[in-house]
């Protein structure tokens, strides 16, 4: 059994056909916001970034709230986790991403789970249990520079190495990187997330508990799952 680790839509392509379970790791803000949300009885809907028209569209479909642009006073709900703490047992949220939700929807074999800081040993644990002895990935979702490549996000590298910490397994050579990163840099993780180029955006953007809540370590027991098109509480 062994635990891999790579970045993005194409990391998560090329590892699908090999492991058992793939877990998403996109830590600001799509895969911490799904823990609150699942942790409120809600189930999300992971939804590619397309226009608001279209994921209104798709959420009418689905009899499900959509979540809209962070600020937008129209929306009730964002990819703002703080915006996730008012959702209530048995709601529907469809939650459009560029990052997680859009590497969600291209992962067609084997489990599904969403992981975060918050969450890091129970996803860890539920991993596990669901792999039985087959492999694991762990995907870093990054996020995109203004061109459209992929920029590396460290609270998603460090995200990954806190829920491959609770594995003890066999490492690949790039999981055995990221975990190192994060073992290395335990007790500066807020410091260095509040600082990086992610944490410094929201911070700008007047989203500082955004941030607050996704380091919230292991504060949460719930591994959110991947069923028949929504993320659940398993």
């Amino acid at each position: 059994m062994i635990a891999h680790f790579e970045w993005g839509l194409a990391g998560a392509k090329a590892l699908n056909a090999k492991v058992a379970v793939t877990v998403i790791v996109d830590v600001l803000s799509f895969s911490t916001c799904v823990d609150v949300a699942t942790s409120k009885g809600a189930s999300v809907v992971p939804f590619a970034l397309k226009s608001v028209d279209e994921a209104v569209s798709a959420a009418d479909a689905l009899g499900a709230k959509v979540a809209g642009p962070r600020g937008n006073k129209d929306f009730d709900y964002s990819l703002s986790p703080a915006t996730m703490t008012s959702l209530t047992n048995g709601t529907k949220l469809l939650l459009p991403s560029p990052n997680g939700s859009a590497i969600s929807a291209a992962v067609q074999d084997g489990y599904v789970l969403a992981g975060c800081f918050r969450n890091a040993k129970a996803v860890a644990k539920m991993a596990l249990s669901l792999a039985d002895g087959a492999d694991i990935a762990l995907i870093a979702a990054g996020e995109h520079w203004p061109d459209g490549t992929l920029r590396f996000a460290i609270e998603d590298l460090m995200g990954c190495g806190a829920i491959l910490e609770g594995l003890d397994v066999e490492y690949s050579s790039e999981a055995q990187v990221a975990l190192a990163a994060y073992q290395q840099s335990r007790f500066s993780i807020d410091e260095l997330i509040k600082e990086s180029v992610s944490g410094d955006e929201l911070n700008e953007r007047g989203y500082p508990q955004d941030v607050d809540l996704a380091l919230q370590i292991d504060c949460s027991n719930i591994a959110p799952l991947l069923c028949n098109g929504c993320f659940v509480a398993a």
